[in-house]
């Protein structure tokens, strides 16, 4: 990748807590992300891009690691609040959903599948895909993004459960 455009997306990235919505197309993982980020969360899951959630709700998520999302991924202090740092400080706008933001239900861990932006962007996703043996769950993002984790999610590099583009 030439420097300029390196240089450009590095921009974009570290205005994004900025902005007020988020958009597929600007979603990245940022350059200064710890190391530890990507080897603690994304060896369970895609280490999701930080501006999905709002600060509180990552607080949240970060705070309750002992039952996150029904598994124990705790992690030793300083490596919690290195990855909790990094989060908070690159996370989305605030959520309208539920108490806890992006949670579901008062007392509920916020969910990123649950924010209006996640329901938006994947209305027309047929419950068919949904159920697909491949993709198993909303969250599995990179069961049709296949660069989700380098954080594009750019429409044209959606490919379905079943091969088929979602531009087709």
């Amino acid at each position: 990748m030439n420097t300029p455009r390196m240089l450009n997306i590095l921009l974009v990235c570290s205005l994004l807590p900025l902005s007020v919505a988020v958009k597929a197309d600007d979603l990245c993982l940022f350059a200064n992300a710890p190391p530890a980020y990507q080897a603690e969360c994304g060896s369970c899951h895609i280490a999701f891009p930080p501006q999905l959630l709002g600060a509180g709700d990552w607080r949240q998520v970060m705070a309750t690691l002992d039952r996150h999302y029904g598994d124990n991924a705790s992690l030793d202090e300083a490596v919690r609040r290195t990855i909790a740092d990094f989060l908070v400080g690159h996370a989305g706008p605030p959520s309208k959903v539920g108490a806890g933001g992006g949670a579901a239900r008062p007392g509920a861990l916020p969910r990123l599948t649950a924010t209006p932006w996640f329901t938006r962007k994947h209305r027309e996703v047929p419950r068919a895909d949904w159920s697909h043996p491949k993709v198993k769950t909303p969250s599995n993002c990179g069961a049709c993004h296949t660069r989700a984790a380098q954080g594009s999610y750019r429409e044209r590099e959606i490919v379905l459960p079943d091969g088929r583009r979602w531009e087709d």
